[in-house]
């Protein structure tokens, strides 16, 4: 029976740390992969990647012994099922909103009678294996992100949802939700508060929390406090900040 690499992190008691896929390139995702993350998330909300782009990037993922996740453009069904079918062990669907929203989630995630997947794994069971089906509800993961004010008001219900696998926490619109202007590592005593009640109630639900940061450093203070799954800026960002610092690096070297 295939195992989803991440849930064997939390058996040690350990936060994981993710990495973000934004660009559908094979070779950045190769890059990426070899750079020892517990997981990596191809965005196909803001980032570039269509469902063609998956079966190129996921196999790339799964050769590395890490696990295959999905941030799907939206709470849609059918985004939900084909990413799972292309190979993806995990999704995060964003703006979840109230119990009902999380509820379809859980059902596109799961094969029943736990949930109303629809069978049709025509690449996972290539990758899992002809077990898959008995197997994919145990170790399939399904994150309802958090990002407004409605979420926060329902936040209690959308974790009494069996079947829901933890929560994860899009900083940024949950800053504008709240009057802030968007960003990730949030500093604002507002925001922290918020950040620690999110985790506190997911943990009281005996739910892995998780987080979308932009350095390295913020998200081992989060860790810290007790997040269990931990995003670190993007390939996108990499690249961008990279090519920054050589600029500046050059001039300065030049000009010396």
């Amino acid at each position: 029976m295939f195992r989803n690499p991440l849930r064997r992190v939390w058996e040690t008691g350990t936060p994981a740390l993710n990495g973000w896929i934004a660009l559908p390139s094979p070779l950045a995702a190769e890059a990426m992969a070899q750079a020892g993350w517990d997981s990596l998330t191809i965005d196909m909300q803001h980032g570039t990647a269509d469902y063609a782009d998956l079966l190129g990037l996921l196999p790339i993922i799964e050769k590395a012994g890490i696990a295959p996740m999905v941030r799907v453009p939206w709470l849609d069904e059918g985004a939900i099922m084909r990413a799972l079918d292309a190979g993806a062990l995990g999704i995060i669907a964003p703006m979840i909103e109230t119990a009902k929203d999380a509820q379809r989630l859980v059902d596109a995630c799961l094969y029943p009678p736990q949930g109303a997947r629809s069978f049709g794994p025509i690449r996972a069971r290539l990758a899992r294996g002809d077990g898959y089906a008995s197997a994919a509800n145990a170790e399939v993961l399904a994150f309802a992100m958090i990002e407004t004010r409605a979420a926060m008001e329902n936040l209690d219900e959308i974790l009494a949802v069996p079947g829901l696998s933890g929560l994860y926490i899009g900083p940024a619109d949950l800053s504008l939700a709240h009057g802030f202007p968007p960003g990730f590592d949030r500093e604002e005593p507002e925001m922290l508060a918020m950040l620690d009640d999110i985790l506190a109630r997911c943990r009281a639900a005996g739910l892995p929390c998780g987080l979308h940061c932009g350095k390295a450093a913020y998200a081992g203070r989060m860790a810290k406090r007790g997040f269990a799954l931990l995003t670190v800026g993007s390939d996108a960002r990499f690249i961008e900040a990279a090519a920054s610092a050589s600029v500046v690096d050059f001039a300065l070297h030049r000009d010396a």
